[in-house]
């Protein structure tokens, strides 16, 4: 769960004390007083007023503020996943790229422009996207992060994971039948196996023996939460609404 959270975020305004404690840094306590200080004063508008939540110390924030999102805030920054303390970096960089356009368009704009210089540049050894870091003074991997937010302000990562390919003709469990093949999504993995989304009203179960034609002792060693994955149906209960799915010689 932690790695879930920390990997797409949080809004700080509308995330829970039980979600809050997952973030980076975040105990239950600290969760608690995030939620009660929104409560007493109302929304977050920027990052820096995190700090004022009691109990939040420097650590913490270093650790946290990363994946606290602030949408419709103050700073178009607080948006993404650009740490705080790569803002004087980032605010360098938005003087730097083109001024045509909205902001993603610039960074769009820019890289189309690197690529050109680099290619010019290549036998002379020059990568426009090293120099500018060198007079950014930050890492190459911090400035791709960086242009990569820029560029899609309040991105959900999870809107880049591959989408499985939903029948049309299976819509409910009356159009399932025994045999059937079909693409799905893991939505979740427990110690007897994984439930799957396969564009039904409810998750089909691959119970932890059918999961690979080889034995399986920790279904999260075969499949993971988002993956999409190959399924058979193995048997229906209409009227306890089960699904019943095997990944066996699929």
């Amino acid at each position: 769960v932690t790695s879930c959270v920390n990997f797409a975020g949080v809004d700080i305004n509308s995330a829970s004390a039980p979600l809050l404690r997952h973030v980076s840094g975040i105990n239950a306590r600290v969760a608690e007083a995030i939620v009660a200080h929104r409560e007493a004063n109302g929304p977050f508008r920027k990052r820096a007023d995190i700090k004022k939540v009691p109990g939040l110390g420097p650590a913490t924030f270093v650790q946290a503020a990363g994946f606290l999102k602030i949408p419709n805030g103050d700073d178009l920054l607080d948006n993404t996943f650009i740490h705080p303390e790569s803002y004087d970096a980032a605010r360098k960089l938005l003087e730097l790229l083109p001024e045509a356009g909205k902001l993603p368009e610039r960074v769009k704009l820019w890289r189309s422009m690197s690529q050109l210089q680099s290619k010019s540049n290549k036998k002379q050894g020059k990568d426009p996207l090293s120099e500018l870091a060198q007079q950014l003074s930050i890492g190459v991997p911090t400035l791709s992060d960086i242009l990569d937010q820029l560029e899609k302000p309040g991105l959900d990562p999870r809107e880049g994971l591959d989408a499985p390919i939903l029948r049309h003709d299976v819509l409910s469990l009356d159009d399932l039948h025994e045999g059937m093949v079909l693409q799905g999504t893991v939505r979740n993995v427990v110690d007897f196996g994984a439930f799957v989304d396969i564009g039904v009203k409810n998750d089909g179960l691959v119970h932890v023996s059918e999961l690979a034609d080889h034995f399986v002792k920790d279904p999260t060693s075969v499949v993971a939460v988002g993956q999409v994955v190959r399924v058979r149906v193995k048997g229906v209960d209409k009227a306890r609404g089960r699904v019943q799915l095997s990944m066996r010689g699929v």
